[in-house]
């Protein structure tokens, strides 16, 4: 597991000074400045940055913040890369508009030498690759921030392809995800505005998806996964993995030669017909997300390759998404309302799908989703572009605060990314055709007489299990409170508002007593003549009757500013 340690003490934030120096340089340059000052970080770190620069890029100025958020992710590195790449699968941590920026991120660095190669299978396996592989290509096929690809052939012939683990990767990660920590629990301390996108939480997701991430053993077992799914599909391929040969630092699978989908000229030339793999390719996503709800969630251009015979390959299962039978189902329900114009059941089918803190205004929301509809369906169903439809459905699920769980997302995202691919192979490209038999198949499986029995027999067995754990929880009940160990706590919520009314009210009240009794007991002294005098009229009588006047005006006052008498 990664240890993360919160940094708050300065011989740990020492200890990090120079990664630190580097990071807070890099937000300085790239205009982030000011939220650095709203940290007040000087007064935790303050050896050794009085020199960093805080002098901006001109080019920066030029940009918008989340542009300049994703140079500054690039130029920090591995750590920050793939934070980027995370956070945009995520709109229920982040706000939309920086979900496309830092969908463009780059997982390009230079590779590392052979030699670290060694050492990590020494380190995994006790041998040299001599003798784990018949031979292993120095030069690496691909790089990445995590690990990189070689080439290699087994003992028994095969060919493979082999992705080794960046050595030291996991304790650069570390110690940015401490420093990373830190400034999030400064920025829910400091900033107001960015404690309601809790940073904090931020960062411990990101911590538990790169976690998944750099154990190889977990893409693996998504791999076999996946290939499980299309067994009696002869026109899907999922590259085959060596276990005996994986390890949690090192993936070895089968080495798949093809065409990547996006390079036009080579499928022509290879005389693949464009448009059955389109369809192909449609089939082979969709069936993942309606029909098994396991998915590849990166379906980019890069990681689907073409083979002989118009057959699909996916490749990179280091990220898949899961959603369970009622979400596929809640789902449909939403892009079945939203088709047939329906705002109200859209509306409610949203709320259904989210998590929210407070329920929208449901007028309100309806009257959106309206508005919604009219800018995307008012057009044929193939010049709907499904991609933008679900991006301004996430926007306007952020408008009203409405968090999406991020599988969700990455299903919408896998969707989105699936069409665009499409229209470069076929321009007219159908998403919406495409996915309507899945659609319909989802929405026709709830009135299957098994899925009727299954669910039947399911409630009665919940029914069963509480009739039965009923009368324990009753006597357990019974049991805590003849023991006196159960309180009855009342928490009030809306009460604030009145309470001042009252204290305003009471206060009021309490203030007209007192000079009526001023003005009583004045005009019984000037009466009574009590000296000293002044022109024949009590001087301290006078003098109180001026105190009941100053409080009246001043009451009077007071009611007026409110507005009401």
């Amino acid at each position: 597991m990664l240890s993360i340690r919160k940094i708050g003490v300065l011989s740990r934030t020492y200890r990090h000074l120079a990664r630190y120096r580097q990071i807070l340089t890099v937000l300085f340059k790239y205009g982030f400045g000011d939220l650095l000052e709203m940290l007040k970080i000087d007064q935790y770190i303050e050896v050794g940055l009085q020199m960093i620069s805080k002098k901006r890029a001109e080019r920066a100025e030029k940009l918008t913040r989340p542009q300049r958020l994703r140079m500054a992710f690039e130029e920090l590195g591995p750590t920050y890369i793939k934070l980027g790449q995370i956070l945009s699968t995520r709109p229920d941590l982040i706000p939309v508009e920086f979900i496309d920026e830092l969908s463009k991120l780059q997982d390009k660095v230079p590779p590392f030498p052979f030699s670290d190669v060694r050492t990590v299978v020494a380190s995994e396996f006790g041998v040299s690759p001599e003798e784990l592989f018949e031979s292993l290509d120095e030069t690496p096929l691909a790089s990445a921030s995590i690990g990189q690809v070689h080439r290699a052939v087994l003992k028994d012939g095969e060919n493979v392809a082999v992705k080794f683990q960046r050595p030291g990767i996991r304790r650069i990660i570390e110690v940015d995800l401490e420093i990373m920590l830190h400034l999030a629990t400064l920025a829910e301390r400091h900033i107001e505005e960015l404690s309601f996108h809790r940073p904090v939480k931020i960062v411990k997701e990101f911590a538990r998806t790169l976690e998944k991430e750099i154990d190889y053993k977990i893409e693996a077992t998504n791999m076999e996964r996946a290939a499980r799914q299309f067994l009696d599909t002869s026109y899907v391929y999922i590259p085959k993995v060596y276990r005996d040969t994986t390890t949690s630092r090192i993936l070895t699978t089968e080495f798949i030669e093809g065409i990547k989908i996006s390079e036009i000229d080579k499928l022509e030339a290879a005389g693949l017909d464009r448009k059955l793999i389109t369809t192909r390719g449609a089939e082979l996503v969709l069936s993942q997300i309606f029909d098994h709800g396991f998915f590849h969630a990166d379906p980019h251009p890069g990681n689907i390759f073409v083979l002989p015979n118009n057959v699909i390959c996916l490749l990179d299962f280091g990220m898949a998404g899961v959603v369970d039978r009622q979400t596929r189902e809640d789902f449909v329900d939403l892009i079945d309302s939203v088709v047939h114009q329906n705002e109200a059941r859209a509306a409610q089918a949203l709320l259904k799908l989210t998590y929210w803190q407070e329920q929208p205004e449901l007028r309100t929301f309806e009257r959106e989703m309206a508005d919604f509809m009219g800018r995307h369906l008012y057009k044929p169903l193939k010049d709907i572009e499904f991609a933008k439809l679900l991006r301004d459905l996430l926007e306007l699920a952020t408008n009203f605060r409405l968090q999406i769980p991020p599988d969700i997302f990455l299903m919408m995202k896998a969707i989105g990314t699936l069409e665009s691919v499409g229209r470069i192979l076929d321009p007219d490209f159908d998403m919406i055709a495409n996915a309507a038999p899945f659609v319909q198949r989802v929405k026709l499986d709830r009135f299957r007489p098994q899925r009727i029995a299954g669910d039947v027999i399911d409630l009665a067995s919940k029914l069963l299990q509480f009739l039965q754990q009923f009368p324990e929880d009753l006597l357990d009940l019974a049991d805590l409170i003849r023991r006196q160990k159960i309180r009855l706590q009342l928490e009030h919520h809306g009460l604030e508002t009145m309470l001042a009314t009252h204290d305003q009210i009471s206060n009021r009240l309490a203030f007209s007593i007192i000079i009526a009794a001023l003005i009583i007991g004045s005009a019984l002294i000037v009466i009574s003549e009590i000296p000293p005098l002044i022109f024949g009229i009590s001087l301290i009588g006078i003098i109180l009757f001026s105190a009941a006047a100053i409080m009246g005006i001043w009451l009077l006052v007071a009611i007026l500013r409110k507005g009401r008498l």
